[in-house]
């Protein structure tokens, strides 16, 4: 059983920028975010998204989000 539970994916944008991840630029719903340390990364979910929890998972790789972090 994964760890991670089905979240919007407002939710997991706002968690990310809470862990230092912030916004370098947007092209409609395709929001590329930049961490220092860290490649960037494209996070291409419309607020009310629902991301199931093996997209969560491969969100925490590539970017060191914790599930304690939403």
């Amino acid at each position: 059983m994964s760890q991670w539970k089905s979240t919007k994916a407002r939710r997991v944008l706002a968690a990310l920028l809470r862990i230092g991840w912030t916004v370098k630029r947007q092209s409609g719903s395709h929001r590329t975010l930049e961490r220092e340390g860290w490649p960037n990364y494209v996070f291409a979910f419309h607020e009310n998204d629902e991301i199931g929890p093996v997209m969560l998972a491969r969100i925490a790789k590539q970017t060191g989000l914790l599930p304690g972090d939403l």
